[in-house]
C-alpha cells in the first residue's frame, strides 16, 4: 500500500495512476524474466576455443628443464581431448596444436570467427629476474685495497599458486609483470602497429578500449574464472585469485574469455607437478569440472 503522505513529486498524481504504473512495471519485469528464462533454455554452449600460450619464437620462459610453451600446449591438447570425451556435443577448436608462433590477434580472431561460446588461454607463470651486486674480492689499486663486486641475477623459486585473469581496465601507470610478459609477444609480430591499432599495452587508450569492449562479457568471464579457481583450490593449489588485467589476447573477445596461469615454472616443485602425468590429469579434470559447472549455469540461468 502506498503511503498517504506522498512526496511533493507525486502529490499531484492521482493514487490510482501510481498503482497502474506499478502494475505496468511489475508486468514488464515478469515478461523480461520469462524471456530471459526462454533464452537460457535455448542457449547452448556449442564451441570452445583453447589457446596454448606462446609458441615458436615466442617461448623464452622456462624452468629447470621445461618450457612454458611446451607445457601449455600439452595441457591444451589434454584438455581438448578430455572435453571431447565428456562433452560430445561441444566442438573444440585449438589456436595451435604444434610449436608454432601464432600472433595474439589471430588467436582471438579464431575464436571470434568460430562464434565460440568460451575462450581459454593457458599459460604458466614466472617471477621477474632480479639483478644485484655482491661483493667478490679485494684488489690493490695504487697500494690501496679496493672492493670488487660482481653482478648476479636471481628469481624467486618458492612462489607458487594459480591465478586467472579476465580482461579489464588497468591503471594508466600500471607496470604489472604479468601484463608486460604476456603482451611482449605483440612486438615479435610483423606490422604490430597495424594489427593492434587501438590497443597498445599500458596506455590510456588501451584501457578505455578494453573497458568498452569487455563490459558485456565481464561478469560471465568473472564467473567462469572464479569457478576455475575454486577447482584449483579443491585440488589443494594455492589460490592467487581472479584479477582484471589489460591483456591483448583477451581485449577483443566477443565471448566470455579467461587467461589462466596453471602454476609457476620457476618453482621446481610446481614444474615437476605440471609436467607429471598426475599433475596434468588433476589440472585438466579441474578445468572440465569448472566448464561443466559454468555450462550448466549458462544454459539454465543466464
Amino acid at each position: 500500500m502506498f503511503n498517504q503522505k506522498r512526496s511533493k513529486l507525486v502529490k499531484n498524481i492521482p493514487l490510482i495512476d501510481l498503482k497502474k504504473i506499478l502494475a505496468i512495471i511489475i508486468c514488464i519485469t515478469v515478461v523480461n524474466c520469462i524471456n530471459n528464462q526462454a533464452f537460457a533454455q535455448n542457449y547452448k554452449i556449442k564451441t570452445i576455443v583453447i589457446d596454448a600460450g606462446h609458441g615458436g619464437k615466442d617461448g623464452s620462459t622456462r624452468g629447470l628443464y621445461s618450457k612454458e610453451k611446451d607445457v601449455a600446449l600439452r595441457t591444451a591438447l589434454n584438455l581438448g581431448k578430455a572435453l571431447q570425451d565428456s562433452l560430445k556435443d561441444v566442438k573444440i577448436i585449438y589456436t595451435r596444436t604444434t610449436d608454432v608462433f601464432v600472433p595474439l590477434y589471430e588467436r582471438i580472431n579464431i575464436a571470434n570467427n568460430a562464434k565460440a561460446d568460451l575462450f581459454f588461454c593457458i599459460h604458466l607463470n614466472d617471477m621477474p629476474v632480479r639483478v644485484s651486486r655482491v661483493f667478490d674480492y679485494y684488489k690493490k689499486v695504487r697500494g690501496k685495497k679496493v672492493a670488487v663486486y660482481r653482478t648476479v641475477t636471481s628469481k624467486s623459486t618458492s612462489t607458487r599458486g594459480t591465478e586467472t585473469f579476465i580482461s579489464g581496465s588497468g591503471r594508466v601507470d600500471e607496470q604489472d609483470e604479468v601484463i608486460k610478459r604476456e603482451n611482449a609477444a605483440i612486438f615479435l609480430e610483423d606490422n604490430y602497429q597495424k594489427n593492434y591499432e587501438g590497443f597498445i599495452a599500458n596506455t590510456p587508450e588501451s584501457d578505455i578500449f578494453t573497458s568498452l569492449m569487455k563490459q558485456t562479457n565481464r561478469d560471465r568471464s568473472s564467473k567462469l574464472a572464479l569457478m576455475l579457481q575454486q577447482e584449483y583450490v579443491r585440488d589443494g593449489r594455492v589460490n592467487r585469485g581472479v584479477q582484471e588485467k589489460s591483456l591483448a589476447v583477451l581485449a577483443r573477445a566477443s565471448m566470455p574469455a579467461i587467461l589462466t596461469e596453471i602454476g609457476f615454472l620457476c618453482n621446481p616443485e610446481e614444474e615437476d607437478y605440471m609436467n607429471s602425468e598426475e599433475g596434468q590429469k588433476q589440472i585438466v579434470d579441474g578445468f572440465v569440472r569448472a566448464i561443466k559447472n559454468y555450462k550448466k549455469l549458462a544454459e539454465t540461468s543466464f
